[in-house]
């Protein structure tokens, strides 16, 4: 199963509906991993060491250093883009889809904006 991760400002409770969905689910919010406050430039490469598809809500600011890597040849395991006024249950099937239906590397360098 995909790896993925929710940035510092990812509703938490679209993290615990995944994770009631799926026990299996291999899912690390940001904060767990000592990068409160950090920048998006340091998330996503965080993200790319670790071979994680980042969820966040931030459709200002994340897009932009996606595609910068991207163009720069730097890994970029993919985005999902999950707009903060998506219903939760739409948000947490919409993800479950993407999650389990996809394959290792099949998201690199492309950000997917929910709803689908």
């Amino acid at each position: 199963m995909l790896k993925l991760a929710a940035d510092e400002n990812f509703d938490n409770r679209i993290i615990q509906g995944l994770r009631r969905r799926s026990s299996a689910l291999d899912v690390v919010r940001v904060q767990d991993a000592s990068l409160t406050s950090a920048d998006d430039p340091t998330v996503l490469a965080w993200a790319a060491r670790e071979g994680r598809i980042l969820m966040t809500h931030d459709v200002k600011t994340i897009p932009r250093f996606c595609f910068a890597r991207v163009l720069a040849g730097e890994s970029m395991p993919g985005v999902f883009e999950v707009p903060k006024s998506m219903p939760l249950g739409q948000a947490i099937e919409e993800l479950l889809l993407l999650v389990e239906g996809g394959l290792e590397g099949e998201y690199e360098g492309k950000v997917f904006y929910l709803p689908l």
